[in-house]
Formats: C-alpha cells, sequence, structure tokens
C-alpha cells in the first residue's frame, strides 16, 4: 500500500487544508444547540425580541460559514481525488505496458482492466470521503459528547452508554462485511472476462449458435455476483435500523428524564432541546461513519489490488545494460542449448542448438504446440529462456537494451493487431519518422500497395479498432508492411500469410526475396509446406524438440513428421501448382 502514498504528496495543501475547513463546518454545527437552549431559555421564554433576533443572527451566520466552509472542502476533496486518480492512472498504465508477457500472464487482462478502471475508482472515492468525512464524523461523535457533558454533566451518562453501544453495532456488521469485498471485486474480474471473450468472439459464438449458452454462463457468473452483494446488504442494511432504534430509545429516555428535571427545575427547555440535538447529531454522525467504513473497506480492498499490481516488478528488465557491439561474423541469431518452460510447466521447448547466418531465410514448421510461435517469442525477449543462452549477432540477448534488441526486429505476430488511427500512423509504429517512400515500399513488398491506393485518403485513410474496417488478408499485409519499415535486420512472420490466397502468398515471398537487403534475415513460420519449401533451412519442431533442420529435397528423405506433413498438403492441387511456379522463377 505505501507504493500509492507517493502520488499523494503533491496534494499534501489538499490532504490538511479539507478536513480543516470540514473540522470548521463541525465546530460551527456543535455550537448550534448552544444557541439554540440560548435563544429559548434567554429570548423565547423571556419574550425577549432583541434576543432572539440577535440569536437568530448567530444561527444564520453560522449556516453560511459552515456551508462556505463545506464548500470549500468539498472544491479540495475533488481536486485531490480526481488528481491522485488521473495520476495512478496514468503510472498503472505506464507500469502495465513496461510488464513483461508472463506478467501479463499471471494476472491475466480482465483482472488488469478491472483494476485499471473499478479498483482506482473506488480508491479515487475513498480518498474523497476521506478529507470530507473520515474526521468529520468522529469529530462530532465526540464533540457532541463532550459538549453535552460541558452543557450538563448529570445527564452525560446517556450519551456514554448510547455511543459504545452504536459502535458495538458498527463492529459487529463490519466484522461480517470487509472480508467479502475483496472476493467481490475478484467476481467482478470474472465478469468481465466473460464479457470481454464474448465480444471479442461474437461472430464464433453466433455462428456456432451459442447465443444461449454465453448468456447463461454469464448470467450464472452475474447471478454469483449479485448473490454475493445482496448478502453484503442484507448485512449492511441492519446497521441503520438497529443504529436508529438505539439512538430513538436514548432520545426518548432523554425526554422521559429531562421532562422530570424540568419539572424540579434541574433542566432548562433549551438545554433539554440542545440534549436531543446532540443526540440527533451523534446519530446521523454515526451512520455516516459506518457508512464511511463500508466505503473505506471497498476502497482498501481496491487499493490492496492496485498495490498488488503496481508492486509487480517486471519479468524481464534492460536494466543496466548498455548499447550492445555486434560480434564480426557472429551469426545472426544462435540458440545454444536453448529450454523454455511456461512458469512451473512443462517445457515447451527443450535443449535447442540451432544457428542462423546473416541473409538466410529459415521456414518453422510443426503440429499445433510444437512451440513455434514460443521460440520466436524468445528473440524479442517477450520471454526469456529458462536454460540455455539465446545470441543475436554474436550478443546474448539479456545483454542488450530492449529498445535496440527490438529495433533490429521486425515482428509479424500470428494475430494481426491495427490501432485505430490511419494506416500511416500505422506504418509508422516502428520508425516514427518513415517517409512516404519507405512506406510505399514496405506496402509493395507486403502487396498491400494497391488496396491502399484505391482508397481516395491513401495513406490517410481511416484505421478502425483493430482494423475492422479491413478484411483478415488486408489486415495480414498491411502488419507485414508495417514490420518492414524502417529495414530490419530480423522479419519474422509468425503464420502470418494465413488468410492470404496461394497467389499472393507466393507473391509476397517473392517480393521478401527480391527486395530486402540481402543480409536481412528471414523467418517463417507456417503451416503450409509449401510457403517454406525454397527456404535455406527448415526447422522441424515437434513436442519442443527440433526433429529435423535442413533444405526441403534433404528432408523428405530424412525427416519423417516433415514428410508427412508435405504429403498431406500435396492433395491441394493449387497450392502444389503455385510452388512449381515458384520453384521456376527462383
Amino acid at each position: 500500500m505505501s507504493n500509492l502514498y507517493p502520488y499523494l504528496r503533491k496534494y499534501k495543501k489538499h490532504l490538511i487544508l479539507g478536513p480543516i475547513f470540514k473540522l470548521l463546518e463541525a465546530i460551527f454545527e456543535l455550537i448550534v444547540p448552544f444557541v439554540m437552549a440560548e435563544l429559548i431559555d434567554n429570548g423565547i421564554n423571556g419574550n425577549n425580541k432583541t434576543h432572539i433576533w440577535q440569536m437568530g443572527g448567530v444561527l444564520v451566520l453560522l449556516a453560511v460559514v459552515g456551508l462556505a466552509s463545506a464548500l470549500f472542502c468539498q472544491y479540495v476533496a475533488s481536486r485531490c481525488s480526481q488528481g491522485f486518480g488521473t495520476e495512478l492512472r496514468n503510472v498503472l498504465f505506464y507500469h502495465i505496458n513496461n510488464l513483461s508477457m508472463s506478467n501479463s500472464d499471471e494476472y491475466g487482462v480482465s483482472s488488469m482492466v478491472t483494476r485499471f478502471n473499478s479498483d482506482i475508482n473506488q480508491v479515487q472515492l475513498g480518498v474523497a470521503m476521506l478529507i470530507r468525512l473520515a474526521i468529520r464524523a468522529p469529530f462530532l461523535v465526540i464533540g457532541a459528547t463532550v459538549s453535552a457533558i460541558i452543557l450538563k454533566p448529570s445527564m452525560c451518562w446517556i450519551f456514554l452508554i448510547t455511543a459504545p453501544l452504536v459502535a458495538l453495532v458498527l463492529w459487529l456488521i463490519m466484522s461480517k462485511t470487509l472480508p467479502v469485498y475483496t472476493k467481490n471485486q475478484k467476481k467482478l474480474d470474472k465478469i468481465t472476462s466473460i464479457a470481454r471473450e464474448d465480444l471479442n468472439g461474437m461472430r464464433v459464438v453466433r455462428a456456432f449458435t451459442e447465443q444461449e449458452r454465453e448468456q447463461k454462463r454469464f448470467e450464472d457468473s452475474t447471478q454469483a455476483y449479485a448473490k454475493s452483494v445482496i448478502a453484503i446488504g442484507r448485512v449492511s442494511a441492519l446497521l441503520n435500523p438497529l443504529s436508529f432504534v438505539i439512538i430513538n430509545v436514548a432520545i426518548v429516555g432523554l425526554l422521559l428524564i429531562g421532562g422530570n428535571k424540568i419539572n424540579t427545575g434541574n433542566l432548562t427547555q433549551g438545554e433539554l432541546i440542545a440534549f436531543i440535538n446532540y443526540m440527533t447529531q451523534i446519530s446521523l454522525a454515526l451512520v455516516v461513519l459506518a457508512n464511511v467504513m463500508v466505503l473505506f473497506s471497498k476502497s482498501w480492498a481496491s487499493a490492496k489490488r492496485v498495490s498488488e499490481l503496481l508492486a509487480t516488478k517486471p519479468a524481464i528488465t534492460d536494466e543496466g545494460n548498455e548499447e550492445a557491439v555486434a560480434v564480426e561474423g557472429a551469426p545472426a541469431i544462435s540458440f545454444k542449448d536453448v529450454s523454455f518452460a511456461y512458469g512451473n510447466g512443462s517445457p515447451t521447448l527443450k535443449g535447442l542448438s540451432i544457428d542462423i547466418q546473416k541473409g538466410e531465410t529459415i521456414g518453422i514448421i510443426g503440429g499445433t504446440g510444437s512451440g513455434k510461435s514460443t521460440l520466436i517469442n524468445l528473440l524479442p525477449r517477450f520471454y526469456d529462456v529458462s536454460q540455455g543462452t539465446l545470441e543475436i549477432d554474436g550478443v546474448d540477448v539479456k545483454k542488450y537494451p530492449l529498445k535496440q534488441l527490438r529495433s533490429k526486429i521486425g515482428l509479424v505476430p500470428q494475430q494481426a493487431m491495427l490501432f485505430s488511427g490511419t494506416i500511416r500512423s500505422n506504418m509508422q509504429w516502428k520508425k516514427k519518422d518513415a517517409s512516404e517512400d519507405e512506406i510505399i515500399s514496405a506496402l509493395k513488398i507486403a502487396q498491400a500497395y494497391d488496396f491502399v491506393m484505391q482508397k481516395s485518403e491513401g495513406l490517410d485513410a481511416p484505421v478502425q479498432q483493430k482494423g475492422k474496417n479491413f478484411s483478415g488478408g488486408q489486415r495480414q499485409r498491411l502488419s507485414i508492411a508495417r514490420a518492414l519499415v524502417g529495414n530490419p535486420q530480423i522479419v519474422i512472420l509468425d503464420d502470418s500469410m494465413s488468410a492470404l490466397d496461394f497467389a499472393t502468398d507466393l507473391a509476397l515471398r517473392k517480393a521478401l526475396n527480391e527486395n530486402l537487403p540481402k543480409d536481412t534475415t528471414k523467418i517463417i513460420i507456417s503451416q503450409r509446406a509449401t510457403s517454406i519449401k525454397y527456404a535455406d533451412k527448415i526447422i522441424v519442431l515437434d513436442k519442443g524438440d527440433v526433429v529435423g533442420i535442413d533444405t526441403h529435397d534433404n528432408l523428405l528423405q530424412s525427416c519423417k513428421i516433415y514428410k508427412e506433413i508435405y504429403d498431406s498438403q500435396q492433395k491441394a492441387p493449387n497450392e502444389t501448382a503455385y510452388a512449381e511456379v515458384l520453384k521456376n522463377e527462383n
């Protein structure tokens, strides 16, 4: 929790001034019963109109000054809480973007979204209530009790009994509800996760007509959350009635005892009214305090979740790394007995030793779950190797500054991801100052130039979120073009041509061979054997093991798994025909 305090430091003045003005309001509120007693006893009972007007003026003055103090406190509380929340969101967003993939896997996207939005909103509200009510409510309870003792010590025992009883009710209810709030936030995470999953997969849900099943899954999750919240609500709902029963019984006791004392001359009518006012103040302050405690409980649970995420250190850092110098003559990429496992699971890659030279075209193929994507995710250090060493240009990737390392790599992931903006803004992700000629060159290589230029806005054509205004093949080609801008030393295509027809696939591979610098290393992961058939080397993976590294022709003779994959795909005549065209052109 201490890691949240620094973001409140710049609001020290607000944290001091707000409660001070709230205390002033409470002090003025505590003076009112004294003034009322004076007005009744010496003004109304004595038929002294001058005194009535004087005391009435004092009441108006107290009300105006109290209102001004409350308004100023409200302003200060809003400035502080909103400023704190804004700064915390900015810091948390920056922190999340610096976390490693393994950290993201640990928390899950839905949980991080809930912490970023709902939890910070709750913490923000807690800060506002801390300034406005956390000091005022207990001060009113104590102040009203002390004022009653000063007013008439012989009557104070009613207050000394009432306040602890209400406090006991408050404690009993809080002890039942506090532990549940953290659990409720986790249930909210689950609701967010289901909603996000279904909204992203809306087409799949509809294609399989599974709307009713998904609706039931969502309803079950929301019902579980609702039941938990209702259960807390039922317990919390007892707070106000029980508190008011105790207070009202105390007021009845005051009236009975006070009436007798008035008859005997030991108490004035004004003093009795003042006592009732103080009792009412105590009751209202205790109810407010109870509600504040509920709110603080929620805010505390949310603050712990935000603090936990903020305290998470990135699993991968480049702290202390200086710009690395490539070793002359070293392979472009070198895997040296590399193994990798996600978390504490079984190894996904096992003892890989592979050298890839500059300018080579490498194909990677294997069945689902064989470790193809995991292999290339190690290169930009999305994950670190569990064992062994991975080098680029003869330098361990762990010794590179992340910015330098990732500037060497142009990666096109399996899922084509475009960001809202324009085609130009998407193309300039890798190189902010990329010229129009560089972008057009990359678009031509990626076979995206024609459909981009058909748009009236050209490079300034709008791109909707996730590129939804483009087809799957168009998104893939734009993603490939984006990776090529800036001439990276290593180009990685992670099954990123799956939505392309064979003719476009052929033209793209030909353009990559002819237009990229000769020393550019190309790694192509594909399920199509024909897409990597003419690579300099083909790496065949099976359950995390390398079962073959060689050319296409040699692998057909020496690697059973590769031959099975290739033979199964030869049943597609069009693919074979395009492969032959490529062979002739090369």
